[in-house]
């Protein structure tokens, strides 16, 4: 209760060392009846990067210890509202991802992935949902917290793969002995996008103290918003060149000049935001046949019959306010863990945890552009129309081929419900060997089963039989017989609303994809302490251990999907493969110098060996070393080096392959941009095998789009990283109960695995516009695929698919500073009628001194920091150089009063220094920029919490008090014309929860 435990203040416990005194803990908000970290029950304690028990919470690493208090004093409901805001984390997908998005809330540190951030709960791996091999944080139960400690850097020496970011571990309290029921529910200011749950938990010890039992309970509910909701989000916005003077104020949308945004000022108007609709309305188009132009031309009346001129902007559809701005979500989760002793020294345990979770999403109706074979007699049409539709009928069959852009509104709009069931069974014996030594055994179980049911794909094979008409006795009917036999009819979409829904239902498709991730995990190991060097107090302590992983998934996406006949969500293809790891590993921790010639000296090194199925990985290994020296009490100097790998994951490895035609500018075609037709290209051109006469034209490249292989690679090697921390951690004696520490990163990742340069069309950029060179690796997917007589790339032009598979070809690297402070002050004053209060302040931050990367280790790295910016890989989140949590509480007997302080720094465009011309950067005008700079952000939080009785607590809160509205912006954004993860986009959001513990 809040009477009774000492309360820090400080939500986020910043430093280890902040944990380092149990008996009187100098942070955490105290809601709790303890602050001890996770141990064996006796004044040892396992610290998170180490598997050796020690007596204080000191690391070569920095942790960030994030109090379970902080959950309730900000009104989470699910732990990535949480976790999100620390300055080390950025957001992977979350509960605002709707397109991208998959339903989940995944972890990413330090920008470098969610495949490289590895989740822990209670010091062991979670269960993963996808052939990615991601956690869902939607699994874990927010309110069963202790604490989350997040230590960022390779840690895989202790923890095995994927530990290459760093490690976050969630662990659950132990200490509870009695009932608690409680709950939470959020609002927004506009009266929306309700949160809440329902919380039960259980604790009890038995057998006179030998056994404890836990088992858990909730229920959570999330109601959407959709984007039509919030003025920044209710019109789709894109940069253009603007009338000047047009621009909203509300959304900050400006009436449409268009043409491009280098001649914009000399046309009168000044780049800024312009409506970003879609082409494709619910009224079909055609381009502007009667001239022969590529843009879209002519827009069906509603009516149908006759058209008229397509106006953009006017007539763009605006597909915002069908797509959600806050998901909707609804989660079962329950689960226990128990211990036995069963006998002396010897302890059983087991953790049991099974959630099951819907989270759908909802996107605009499908939206198709196809080639479609017309009838011109169909009653469909006017005579001004198949006046302008007869000139192509070249052969005179009544037919012709023409591109048409329609919106499917009548099949409603595409939905995809997410829903997921995992379950997860550890069980496990602990003890002592002799007083010295110990063991830890267990073996764990997961498995993860998702659904997507899909709503609103269009067939594009149905939907053109269900297009080309022809007229049998008076009765229009679809031309193709098969297409007959299979109920095909005749499909109006010249026009609003004139489709039969018979025909509607012939061309809409549903589909359901399931998919499957597995893992297996035993550990063994022993620990203890060896001997002591001198006069040491502390022993030479070692860890030591065995380790066995192994790995399946699968994904079976509907007959239809894989087939690639589908409009409105992607294609795939199935995917299915496992590998296991044997590992062996041991760890080392010598105090040199205790109270001698300095205060403290220590060194810490560990390795592990990992054996790999995988024929491309094998055997690896990887390691750490880092030291601590103390020359007086109130000062530690600390540092570390570490090797870390990630091993392909199933989807690196076996996603399903297959040849796609994607979307491509082949540079050495006339649809390249006119500024690269220059004789460095042509001449790369002709040496990749183009015809001298064919370079830049249209022979080259005769379709839009180009065919070439996708998929896994089985043969992938493993990521590597190398991660350098020094630090100083200082508690001055002088100053009781203030924590600071000053720690640098760097981390490098090489041999990065991702989708071969980016992508089809950024490989053939990056080849001949950038390296300029075909000895450049970034050139060998392109070698020997080109038509000897054309130049054409891909299979259907006479040539050969190149293979644009998952590759190590990439490298990521990123460094900066963590600053972090917490300070408690006890004051002889009290409003409440007690003896005194308690003020404290808690502080993180994080400088960062910059995020590059590469799709192709040959070529030069993007630079994705200036004042911030916003990168493009792994994630498309904004990287400020600065930004930082802090929070300032008061305690004072029954009472809590706290405010937290977010601060998030103003990030740039990033195409404004990450243009290259050939080798060479070239830093771009920003005034070609409707959003060259964002500004900073500061989010101003307010907390209560209150004894009501000796047993009800409440706790209610606002967060961000002010109101701030995320910035519209342009082509830069993520979804709803900003970065949701990032930028609130809720408003102001009021919370109020109850906790009945008995």
């Amino acid at each position: 209760m809040l009477t009774t435990t000492v309360f820090a203040g400080a939500a986020i416990a910043l430093t280890s060392p902040a944990l380092a005194q149990v008996a009187e803990p100098t942070t955490g908000t105290g809601l709790q009846e303890t602050t001890e970290a996770s141990g064996t029950g006796d004044d040892t304690i396992v610290v998170t990067g180490s598997r050796i028990q020690r007596r204080d919470l000191t690391s070569p690493s920095p942790i960030a210890v994030v109090a379970a208090e902080e959950f309730q004093l900000t009104g989470a409901v699910n732990v990535e509202q949480v976790i999100n805001t620390l300055p080390q984390a950025v957001p992977g997908t979350t509960g605002f991802s709707n397109n991208p998005g998959t339903g989940a809330a995944t972890l990413n540190l330090r920008n470098l992935g969610a495949t490289r951030t590895l989740v822990l709960v209670n010091g062991r791996r979670w269960m993963s949902y996808d052939t990615n091999q991601i956690v869902d944080l939607n699994t874990i139960p927010q309110f069963m917290l202790q604490n989350v400690e997040v230590l960022t850097g390779g840690q895989s020496a202790t923890y095995g793969s994927d530990a290459i970011a760093g490690v976050v571990n969630f662990n659950l309290r132990q200490d509870l002995n009695g009932a608690i029921i409680g709950g939470q529910y959020a609002l927004t200011e506009q009266g929306d996008g309700a949160r809440y749950d329902v919380n039960f938990a259980f604790g009890s010890k038995f057998a006179d103290g030998r056994g404890s039992v836990t088992v858990y309970a909730n229920y959570t509910r999330r109601e959407p918003i959709f984007q039509d909701a919030r003025a920044f989000s209710r019109n789709a916005a894109g940069d253009g060149c603007i009338v000047r003077g047009s621009t909203n104020s509300q959304t900050g949308i400006g009436t449409n000049l268009g043409g491009a945004l280098s001649t914009c000022a000399t046309r009168g108007g000044e780049v800024g935001l312009v409506p970003q609709g879609s082409a494709s309305t619910p009224i079909a188009t055609l381009p502007a046949i009667t001239t022969g132009g590529a843009a879209l031309g002519y827009v069906f009346n509603p009516t149908g019959g006759g058209t008229r001129a397509f106006n953009d902007p006017a007539d763009l559809y605006n597909f915002a306010p069908d797509n959600y701005l806050q998901l909707p979500q609804e989660r079962y989760l329950m689960g226990g863990y128990g211990s036995y002793e069963i006998a002396e020294n010897i302890t059983g345990y087991t953790e049991l945890s099974f959630v099951k979770t819907s989270v759908p999403q909802e996107l605009a109706p499908t939206p198709i552009g196809q080639a479609l074979n017309l009838q011109i007699a169909s009653p469909w049409f006017n005579d001004q129309t198949r006046g302008l539709l007869r000139p192509l009928d070249t052969d005179g069959d009544g037919y012709v081929t023409t591109n048409v852009n329609f919106r499917f509104n009548q099949s409603g709009p595409r939905n995809v419900d997410a829903s997921r069931t995992a379950f997860r069974l550890l069980g496990g014996i602990r003890g002592d060997i002799t007083e010295d030594l110990r063991f830890d055994v267990y073996y764990m179980y997961a498995r993860t089963e998702n659904q997507q049911f899909q709503q609103g794909n269009i067939s594009r094979s149905r939907f053109a039989a269900a297009t080309e008409t022809e007229i049998v006795n008076g009765t229009l009917q679809c031309r193709n017989a098969a297409a007959r036999l299979a109920g095909c009819r005749p499909l109006n979409v010249f026009g609003l609303g004139l489709a039969d829904p018979a025909a509607i239902r012939y061309v809409t498709i549903n589909s359901t994809n399931l998919e499957r991730s597995d893992i297996r995990n035993f550990v063994g190991s022993v620990n203890g302490d060896l001997f002591t060097i001198g006069n040491n107090a502390d022993a030479v302590a070692f860890a030591a251990g065995v380790e066995y992983r192994g790995m399946s998934a699968s994904y079976r996406p509907d007959t239809f999907l894989a087939s690639g006949d589908v409009a409105g969500f992607n294609a795939g293809q199935p995917t299915s493969g496992e590998y296991s790891a044997r590992e062996v590993f041991g760890e080392l921790n010598v105090p040199l110098l205790s109270e001698n010639i300095v205060h403290k000296l220590e060194l810490t090194g560990n390795a592990r060996y990992s054996d790999y199925s995988l024929n491309a990985v094998g055997g690896v290994w990887t390691y750490a070393a880092g030291a601590q020296l103390s020359p007086v009490r109130d000062i530690t100097l600390r540092g570390q080096y570490a090797r870390a790998v990630r091993a392909p994951n199933v989807q690196d490895l076996f996603g399903g392959n297959s040849t796609g035609f994607p979307q491509a500018q082949d540079p050495c075609s006339d649809r390249g941009a006119p500024a690269n037709r220059t004789e460095a290209i042509r001449q790369l051109c002709i040496a990749n095998g183009v015809p001298a006469a064919a370079v830049f034209t249209r022979a080259v490249q005769p379709n839009a789009q180009i065919q070439a292989n996708f998929g896994g690679d089985p043969n992938l090697q493993e990521e590597t990283s190398d991660t350098y921390t020094a630090g100083v951690v200082f508690r001055p004696s002088f100053i009781p109960r203030l924590n600071v520490t000053v720690d640098y990163f760097n981390i490098k990742v090489q041999d990065t695995i991702a989708t071969f340069g980016g992508g089809l069309n950024d490989a053939l950029s990056l080849c001949f516009t950038v390296a300029q060179n075909l000895s450049n690796p970034i050139c060998s997917i392109f070698q020997g695929v080109r038509n000897t007589a054309t130049g054409a790339i891909g299979e259907t032009s006479g040539g050969r698919n190149p293979n644009v598979l998952s590759a190590n070809i990439a490298t990521l690297r990123t460094s900066g500073i963590d600053v972090a402070a917490d300070y408690s002050l006890p004051v002889d004053f009290s409003i409440t009628g007690g003896d005194r209060s308690n003020i404290s302040f808690s502080f993180l931050g994080t400088w960062l001194d910059k995020f590059r990367s590469t799709s192709v280790a040959a070529i030069p790295e993007r630079e994705t920091i200036g004042e911030g910016s916003v990168p493009i890989v792994p994630t498309l989140n904004p990287m400020p150089k600065w930004k930082h949590n802090a929070r300032l509480s008061v305690s004072d007997g029954p009472m809590v009063l706290s405010a937290r302080w977010r601060y998030f720094g103003g990030v740039e465009d990033r195409r404004l220094n990450n243009t290259f011309v050939g080798l060479v950067r070239t830093p771009q005008d920003p005034a070609l920029f409707p959003n060259a700079r964002i500004g900073a952000v500061n989010y101003v939080d307010l907390a209560a919490a209150f004894d009501a009785t000796d047993k009800l607590q409440i706790n209610i809160g606002v967060n961000n008090l002010t109101n701030q509205k995320p910035e519209v912006l342009g082509s830069l954004q993520e979804q709803a014309n900003t970065f949701p993860g990032t930028y609130d986009v809720l408003g102001r959001d009021f919370f109020v929860g109850a906790r009945l513990q008995f």
